[in-house]
């Protein structure tokens, strides 16, 4: 088997990087449309007020993902071409990006979670839940990844 050059390297782990996010912005987006309607509807008016921030904070987190997560695509092709030392660095930043946007992704659906199940129950189940799918959340998303890391 051949040995892969760095400048190969790099230039296949960042398209693995850009493939990834073309997997989660479309949900992303999907979210935010979702998110973003909500207000418009004649049954938000009913919702209470930590219903309302707790809603806020899901689509300003939402918002803030969708930023991150395209960030690395606008610098790919911002910064096509350029010398592998800098390469590197981009490769870096994009995935320093992307982890924030994917906390940032979490934080929203456990919010969605938190007031749709509050709605829906009351705000001790809400809490149950959105603690529940957080925890999915960090073991599925850092913690196992982190842990087989560590493992090699």
């Amino acid at each position: 088997m051949e040995q892969e050059s760095p400048e190969g390297r790099q230039d296949r782990e960042l398209g693995e990087l850009l493939e990834e996010l073309r997997v989660i912005l479309p949900g992303v987006q999907v979210l935010f449309a979702f998110l973003l309607s909500v207000p418009f509807t004649t049954a938000f008016a009913d919702v209470g007020r930590l219903q309302r921030i707790v809603y806020y904070a899901a689509f300003l987190c939402t918002a803030g993902a969708i930023a991150l997560l395209i960030a690395p695509s606008a610098h790919h092709r911002l910064l096509r071409r350029q010398p592998p030392d800098k390469k590197e660095h981009q490769l870096e930043l994009a995935n320093r990006l992307t982890i924030a946007g994917t906390i940032l992704l979490a934080l929203a659906v456990i919010g969605v979670v938190f007031v749709a199940s509050d709605v829906l129950f009351n705000s001790a189940v809400a809490a149950f839940f959105a603690a529940a799918i957080g925890g999915v959340f960090a073991w599925l998303w850092y913690a196992l990844p982190l842990a087989m890391r560590r493992r090699h």
